[in-house]
């Protein structure tokens, strides 16, 4: 049952650190296009500015996603009844 319990831990902090490292990337990425296309269009800087902030909530909820499913398995972890 202990390696369940610590193959659960790694597995968590796997899930936490890819989550944190995709989005930071993600909103890095977005930062710079919107930043590169607004300095080539400026009049169109309202509308990519509202794009912008959609896309930034949907990155966020992928990460929320993943928050989710590591404390399931801190929590309610359904391979700990599976250990003989």
């Amino acid at each position: 049952m202990e390696i369940v319990v610590s193959t659960t831990i790694i597995a968590v902090a796997i899930i936490l650190a890819v989550g944190a490292l995709s989005t930071a990337i993600a909103f890095a990425i977005m930062g710079g296009k919107f930043l590169e296309a607004t300095a080539r269009q400026p009049e169109m800087a309202a509308q990519l500015q509202t794009k912008m902030f959609i896309l930034a909530g949907l990155i966020d909820a992928i990460s929320m996603i993943g928050v989710g499913v590591a404390l399931f398995f801190v929590f309610a972890n359904p391979f700990v009844g599976l250990v003989a």
